[in-house]
Parts: C-alpha cells; sequence; structure tokens
C-alpha cells in the first residue's frame, strides 16, 4: 500500500475534523482506524504499508488531536465518538471493518452501538475500557483542571520533527516503537507554532491531559450491549500497573471479550499497550484476516 493518503476536511458542529484515506472504496468492506490519545492518525502508515494492495483505508484526526478542530479540554469521551458519526454516515451503502487503539477502541464500540450495520467486524486493540465498576460515580466528579496533571507538563514546542525524533528515539516507550513508526509521530504530530516560532504538538499537552482526566466519566458499559458486530480483542501483556499512565502493560478490563462475546480475544504478552506502534505487519496481517 501507498503511504500518500488523500487528506480532507469535514465540517461537524464541534468543528472541522481531518481525515485520511488510502485507496477508493470496492466490493469489499473499507477499514477504518482510530488512533490513541495523544496521537494521530498518520501513525497507522506502517500499518496501512504492510495490508493488501487495493485497501481502503479511512483514518481521522479524533477532536482535537492532529489536524482536527481543537476545543479547550475533552470531558466527554463519548462526544469524541460521537463527532465522527458524519464520516461513519458519509460511507453508508460501505461495510466498514474498524480497528481501534486504546481510547480508539473505546470510541469504536460507541460508532458501533450507534450505527451497528455499518460494521462488518470490529477489531479492538488494547482498549481503554475498564470494569463496569470503575465508572460507578465517576461523572458525578467535578471536571479537574487539566493543568493539575504530569501530562500537561509535556514539551508543546520543537525546532523540528527531526528533534523530536532524536530526543524520544532512546526513551521509553518510544524507544521500543518501530523506527519508522516514531518518525512518522514525529512528522505529523507538529504544526507550525502561531508565532511563527518552531512547531507546536498537534495535540496540546493540556488538552492532552483532560482525555486522560475524563477517562472515566462517560461509562461504555451503557452501551456495550448494542454493539452486534463480531469483535476481536486483542492485549497486551498484563500485570500490576505502576499507575494509569503505566502503558507498559495493558489497561484493558480482562473480562471485555467475554462480555462483548469476541470471536478472538488474545494476548500479545510480548507487546506493551503499544501494538501497533511495535508491531505494524503483525497487526496488519490479523486486520487483513477481516477486510
Amino acid at each position: 500500500m501507498t503511504l500518500a493518503p488523500r487528506e480532507h476536511r469535514l465540517d461537524t458542529p464541534a468543528g472541522e475534523m481531518c481525515w485520511f484515506e488510502w485507496g477508493t472504496p470496492s466490493d469489499g468492506p473499507s477499514l477504518l482506524l482510530l488512533h490513541a490519545t495523544g496521537f494521530h492518525a498518520r501513525l497507522w502508515d506502517q500499518v496501512v504499508a504492510a495490508l493488501p494492495p487495493g485497501t481502503h483505508v479511512i483514518a481521522p484526526d479524533h477532536l482535537g488531536h492532529g489536524r482536527s478542530a481543537k476545543p479547550a479540554s475533552l470531558a466527554d469521551w463519548a462526544t469524541t465518538a460521537d463527532v465522527l458519526l458524519p464520516l461513519i454516515d458519509r460511507f453508508v451503502g460501505t461495510l466498514l471493518v474498524g480497528c481501534g487503539h486504546s481510547m480508539g477502541g473505546y470510541v469504536l464500540t460507541r460508532l458501533a452501538a450507534e450505527r451497528p450495520g455499518a460494521f462488518a467486524h470490529l477489531v479492538l486493540i488494547d482498549p481503554v475500557i475498564m470494569p463496569p465498576e470503575f465508572y460507578v460515580g465517576a461523572a458525578d466528579q467535578p471536571i479537574p483542571d487539566p493543568a493539575d496533571h504530569p501530562v500537561a507538563r509535556r514539551r508543546a514546542r520543537w525546532d523540528g520533527w527531526e528533534a523530536m525524533n532524536a530526543h524520544f528515539a532512546s526513551r521509553p516507550p518510544y524507544a521500543h516503537w518501530q523506527p519508522a513508526v516514531l518518525a512518522d509521530y514525529c512528522r505529523h504530530g507538529l504544526l507550525r507554532a502561531a508565532d511563527g516560532e518552531g512547531w507546536d504538538l498537534a495535540c496540546p499537552p493540556a488538552l492532552e491531559a483532560s482525555v486522560y482526566q475524563n477517562a472515566l466519566r462517560t461509562n461504555p458499559h451503557e452501551w456495550l450491549a448494542r454493539v452486534t458486530a463480531p469483535v476481536s480483542v486483542i492485549r497486551a501483556r498484563t500485570g500490576e500497573r505502576a499507575g494509569h499512565l503505566d502503558f507498559s502493560l495493558s489497561p484493558t478490563w480482562p473480562g471485555l471479550g467475554a462480555a462483548l462475546g469476541a470471536v478472538r480475544d488474545e494476548q500479545w504478552a510480548d507487546q506493551s499497550h503499544f501494538i501497533p506502534m511495535e508491531a505494524p505487519p503483525r497487526l496488519a496481517d490479523l486486520i487483513a484476516e477481516e477486510i
């Protein structure tokens, strides 16, 4: 597959959304790829490159990420999902295989519940979906200040993507990524600063922090029963996580596959949470089985 997608814009009530497209629709399913918190659609480039030639691929930048609209914060993950419904509707009549990583997996379940006829299969890659009891009472808590979260203190400005790439190449978790994926993250994860002095992260650190802070505010178990498409759940290695930002281990509820009646429920024990970044060809092979 070519690594040169077409870039599109879509007007939504939440603002302009950016999405990328490889190939063209055919008689077979199209592939919808949904990225994780803090990243962007072009992190899928190496997965797309390993897919069979001619695969039609759709990959949006989530609200607040990449080249999509930037609200001040993201306190409702359901809103992050629902803003993509017009994109799903754009391809009405075309069956979709959806693949979502981390927050993208959460978002994918919401889209599949809202548009059950659109999806032929869901591939959930270490989705951030916690046990049901974790969500009890979370929506009643005050919305926290993103500035209080450590992610808000991430370095936001860089001289260019090469400097960002060099900085992260030897640091975990990026040191374990495929080098081409890290380069894609840096190359497409910066936007020219408004003042012209350097380049800023396409997902502002405070906005990314708000996503983490509000991960439990909207309960996905309220709609999981409405997911009718066959589901594959792929989980990373498990263990006692050191904290909410410890992604060396899986954050996924171990009972998720059973709750969804998954046709495939696998643990890739040799991978961290960052499966698409560490093993893009392996993931592409799995996706290809469904498309």
